[in-house]
């Protein structure tokens, strides 16, 4: 009796277990059914629809409890797997999850579910349960994988013998008195007491509160790198709180705040920094002027309602012969800037000499919109010096106050560099407004937007323009720092070079003296198909083929990524129902991919050169956008949204343009929020500036502090995602950086991109770290603003320096 239950209780388990397998696999069988079928007609891959049919062969096979189950549930994962191979476009971890993972576990379940069948051999049985285990443990395998870095790339190089280049004592300062520490912004730091033996050692100095404001409207991201000085730090947060702190002690000496707000845009990069004593633009006489009146040293702000400040180094007071004691107002002769919500300037102040140049934002999005004219003043006194106006370009209107700078012109929202040498200062543009069409652009425009323009520093002459994109319509701006360093060409004659990384993946190197390209650049055809009404597309645009490309290769439906087969697919369908034309789709009114987006490619955060080595890194984001421009008709269908990323998906961002009243802007990403192309979606690399070679490439943070549906997941797995921020790197060999999604500050090893340590921060920082020696106890500081990233529930006012216990630190 007892074993006529045992036999049924038995029997009803390996039933209703096979029903279990079968419901499973109909369920997945019809979802791929359904959504390959679409994708078959939007002329994409058959597999998935043809693993639909399987997968429910497979169903059909388990109810009727037909052996033939157990071969054609291996058939189809053996199928499934030369298919995978064959459509990725390259072999790794991360493009083979997806297309495995779900079918093994299919697999797996079949092969259990057959094993049930009561007319199954016992040999068949025993190696439909192993088979099913098998899985199981490569499955197990591969979700320990998932912790262990894919996807780096490393080449061979002599970097690591070579004798070291010789660097110039000028270009090693004491301080870091500019934005990237020397004034050709190369961020370099030339010392040596932290190495990549002793880094893992670092520990916590000290901790600053900034006091800045974490909650409400307009709180803005804190992308600060303090200025250093001697001893001391100056520090300013996003609505322009400055704070001078002991560079030893953490503890703050001043602070200045010009109750500074506006809604969009809030941030402060850093500040300025002038010494009268230093100045080699002044004359003696000049000098000896007021020996004992504040300001021989000053400490110039832009603030985000388009005020210039000057405080006194040493108490923070406003400088009183410095404009409307201490303060010059931006906004006369703007436009309609209202209170500096549609301009204001989000770089520092760029001394030169006596000189301080100031760009600014632009909100672009209406014709009508404010000047994106560049003014430069006195440091000394406020006075306007000369104004770059392509508009004027004669600067006949620039002495007359009564005068408007010319509106909606190319603007310099970024950080321009000052060569002292050809008294030249090189300013990164934008395009005129608005950003996605431009059928009616004109002259000034069209030669200016996206480009590198040098000046005159004296004057604000033009002396040459090289464009990085033509007509652009993708909001490719220029977004980072020109960096001076000298290069070979291919002659093997050492030029004095300018570096410009871009949003497109595209790293130029051109002549500083004159603009011509130093590494090859090419005009390539491009498409201009389905383009907007109106439009009148470049068709060919610049591609720097002499240096590498990152992050730009183009998209394919197979380069579709996703968490698992069912979010790929849908990543599929998306791509075949878009646009895309490869780099520089034309914007239209059907939905297009921008990829490399108007993200990045690179930002704001710039790049570092080991001066020593001739190595040049730079960080990345792959994000790529899916966008539609939105006519007059349409446009009631949306939301208006001024927000930014990510807030703005799913909402029409005006463009009031031609016949178009916005653009939708969503990222190309699955049901899960997970972008839609093959990771990394972020890098950290490493270019030979000897060779013009990669050197190496690794993915840059992890999941730890985000995940699908914005859910933490809480787990290092290093994915590799979107940066921000800029890296420092030291004459030791170790690469600082902070600006990943995940919490953390990174030492990295400069000849490998091996991870040598890494401190947890309170929220993210997308601001570059600081490297400085103290003049006091010649120890070494490594300080980081973390205040967190954009539009990261997790933000901190804190200011963190770390340092080597004290028998390692000088």
């Amino acid at each position: 009796m007892s074993t006529s239950i045992s036999e049924k209780a038995g029997a009803t388990l390996r039933t209703g277990g096979r029903i279990f397998f079968a419901l499973v696999s109909l369920l997945a069988g019809l979802a791929l059914l359904a959504g390959g079928f679409r994708l078959v007609l939007l002329g994409g891959s058959f597999y998935y629809f043809a693993a639909g049919v399987a997968y429910t062969v497979v169903t059909a096979l388990l109810f009727l409890r037909n052996r033939v189950a157990l071969p054609v549930t291996a058939g189809v994962f053996l199928a499934t797997v030369i298919w995978a191979l064959a459509d990725t476009p390259e072999f790794g971890y991360w493009a083979l999850l997806p297309r495995l993972t779900v079918p093994a576990i299919l697999c797996a379940l079949g092969l259990w579910g057959a094993a049930t069948l009561p007319d199954l051999n016992a040999t068949a049985k025993k190696a439909s349960v192993a088979g099913g285990a098998g899985l199981t443990l490569a499955l197990l395998i591969a979700l320990f994988e998932a912790f262990t870095p894919h996807g780096a790339i490393r080449n061979s190089s002599d970097v690591a013998t070579r004798a070291p280049d010789a660097v110039a004592p000028g270009d090693v300062p004491e301080n870091w008195a500019y934005f990237a520490r020397n004034e050709h912004g190369t961020r370099y730091v030339p010392y040596t007491s932290i190495t990549p033996e002793n880094v893992s050692h670092l520990k916590v100095a000290w901790v600053y509160h900034t006091g800045r404001r974490l909650t409400g409207a307009g709180t803005g991201v804190d992308e600060n790198t303090p200025q250093q000085i001697g001893n001391v730090l100056y520090s300013c947060t996003p609505e322009n709180l400055i704070t001078a702190i002991e560079g030893d002690t953490g503890k703050a000496l001043w602070k200045f705040d010009p109750h500074a707000h506006t809604a969009e845009h809030v941030t402060c990069r850093g500040v300025g920094y002038y010494d009268m004593d230093q100045d080699t633009t002044l004359t003696a006489e000049e000098k000896s002027v007021g020996p004992d009146e504040p300001c021989r040293q000053s400490i110039l702000v832009n603030t985000v309602d388009a005020r210039l400040l000057a405080l006194d180094a040493h108490t923070g007071k406003l400088c009183p012969k410095f404009g409307d004691n201490g303060i010059v107002d931006l906004k006369p002769r703007m436009g309609p800037v209202e209170g500096g919500k549609r301009y204001h300037p989000t770089g520092i102040p760029v001394v030169m000499g006596h000189t301080t140049v100031i760009g600014g934002w632009v909100r672009d999005i209406v014709h009508g919109e404010p000047s994106g004219v560049v003014r430069a003043f006195d440091v000394r006194t406020g006075a306007q010096t000369w104004a770059w106006d392509v508009g004027d370009p004669e600067n006949a209107n620039a002495a007359d106050p009564s005068k408007t700078y010319t509106l909606e012109t190319p603007n310099v929202w970024t950080i321009p560099t000052y060569d002292r040498d050809l008294n030249l200062v090189y300013l990164p543009t934008g395009a005129g407004p608005p950003d996605y069409w431009g059928g009616d652009r004109d002259a000034a425009k069209e030669k200016f937007s996206a480009a590198i323009v040098a000046v005159d520093a004296s004057t604000g002459q033009t002396k040459w323009v090289f464009q990085t994109v033509h007509h652009d319509v993708w909001d490719y701006d220029l977004p980072s720092q020109p960096v001076l360093y000298d290069v070979t060409n291919a002659k093997g004659e050492k030029i004095p070079a300018l570096i410009q990384t871009t949003k497109t993946g595209n790293i130029f190197v051109v002549d500083r003296r004159t603009g011509t390209p130093v590494t090859d650049v090419v005009e390539k055809s491009v498409s201009t198909r389905n383009q907007a009404q109106g439009e009148h597309l470049a068709s060919t645009q610049p591609f720097s083929v002499g240096m590498p490309g990152i992050g730009n290769q183009p998209l394919s439906e197979s380069s579709m990524w996703g968490v698992s087969t069912f979010d790929q697919l849908y990543c599929r369908i998306m791509f075949r129902n878009s646009v895309y034309e490869g780099p520089f789709t034309p914007p239209g009114e059907k939905p297009y991919i921008e990829y490399p987006s108007l993200l990045g490619g690179m930002n704001w955060g710039g790049i570092s050169i080991d001066e020593s080595r001739g190595l040049m890194f730079v960080n990345d984001m792959r994000v790529p956008l899916r966008m539609m421009l939105v006519n007059e008709k349409n446009a009631s269908h949306y939301k208006i949204s001024m927000d930014e990323v990510p807030g703005f998906m799913g909402t029409l961002r005006p463009q009031v343009a031609g016949p178009y009243r916005g653009v939708r802007i969503d990222v190309l990403q699955s049901p899960l929020s997970v972008p839609c192309n093959t990771p990394p979606f972020g890098t950290m690399s490493a270019i030979d500036l000897h060779t013009k070679k990669l050197l190496w490439q690794v993915p840059l943070g992890t999941v730890k502090d985000t995940g699908p549906m914005g859910v933490k997941t809480h787990m290092d797995v290093p994915l590799g995602l979107p940066t921000l921020g800029g890296p420092t790197s030291t004459a030791s060999g170790i690469v600082f950086f902070a600006g990943t999604q995940d919490y953390y500050l990174r030492a990295l090893n400069s000849l490998t991109g091996d991870e040598l340590w890494k401190a947890r921060l309170p929220a993210g920082a997308p601001a570059a770290p600081l490297v400085f020696r103290s003049p006091k106890n010649g120890k070494e500081y490594v300080v980081i603003s973390a205040g967190g990233m954009s539009h990261s529930p997790d933000v901190s006012d804190e200011i963190i320096a770390y340092t080597l216990p004290d028998d390692e630190g000088k």
